[in-house]
């Protein structure tokens, strides 16, 4: 699973190839620009960590209540690491933001796993969406897309562009900006809308799978992009910054910036002390 939300400002992007190996249309470096700064009003400071946690489970909630009401099925997206922890006690269907390669079982590697342990386990009636258990990344993801797409429309919406609709998607922010397993200075994160849902991700060993970052942004969908300094003391201010507020950060260097438009940010004051007074 993902690095949930863990930043520093040590992070430097490497240099990306100019196009995109997948296919269909996609952006190139040239064309990449800064993103406007995050709305102060979509930016949600809080006490600490228990705080955040608290907060992102009333948000699950909310969210499944009005799916529910609304259709009778709740679709969520959700990545490993913290937020796993943040979740425990919460009842819903859910989809991976990305996952390594590894058996469903692995409870060391396996975002599942780990979920199982922590609250799957506990859910009546989930419908987690998982992988084959290989370490094959291009196998994986296309079946993993494959599982996605044959959800009816009543289970997971689709936005006008096609793209699966979640009603909520959870995504954490990694120490160099990663979101799901989309990092910097890489191809996978300029793949656009035309693209692949999910991508292979073969810079580790084993490689991982991760939704498209336009699937996770559909156009319907709710995201919480959640920073906590829970580890050392205003650790996250710095990527936090750079995530929501910096004027020189593009996909390439910071991926993160991606959910600009779209992403209600819940952290803790610690992670927003750099942000400045607009923000807190």
């Amino acid at each position: 699973g993902t690095a949930a939300f863990s930043l520093s400002n040590s992070a430097l992007a490497r240099k990306a190839p100019t196009t995109c190996l997948f296919a269909g249309p996609s952006m190139t470096t040239e064309e990449l620009v800064c993103p406007p700064p995050t709305p102060a009003e979509n930016v949600v400071v809080l006490e600490d960590a228990d705080a955040v946690g608290q907060k992102i489970r009333e948000i699950v909630a909310e969210e499944a209540e009005k799916a529910i009401s609304a259709r009778g099925h709740f679709a969520l997206a959700i990545p490993g690491g913290s937020i796993l922890k943040m979740l425990a006690g919460s009842k819903t269907t859910l989809v991976y933001v990305n996952h390594k390669c590894v058996s469903m079982d692995d409870g060391d590697l396996a975002t599942h796993a780990k979920a199982r342990k922590l609250f799957l386990d506990d859910w009546e009636g989930v419908n987690a969406i998982v992988m084959g258990g290989t370490a094959d990344g291009e196998q994986e993801a296309n079946e993993y897309e494959d599982k996605i797409k044959a959800l009816s429309d009543d289970v997971l919406p689709k936005t006008e562009a096609g793209l699966p609709s979640f009603d909520l998607s959870l995504i954490g922010v990694g120490d160099d900006g990663h979101v799901g397993s989309l990092y910097p200075g890489r191809e996978e994160v300029l793949v656009d809308e035309s693209g692949p849902w999910v991508l292979p991700v073969a810079m580790k060993d084993p490689p991982s799978i991760t939704l498209s970052l336009p699937v996770m942004k559909g156009k319907k969908t709710v995201i919480a992009a959640c920073g906590v300094s829970d580890k050392y003391p205003q650790g996250k201010s710095a990527g936090m910054r750079r995530a929501i507020a910096a004027d020189d950060e593009t996909l390439q260097s910071f991926p993160a910036v991606g959910l600009r438009d779209c992403a209600t940010w819940v952290l803790d004051k610690a992670a927003a002390s750099k942000l400045g007074e607009e923000y807190n």
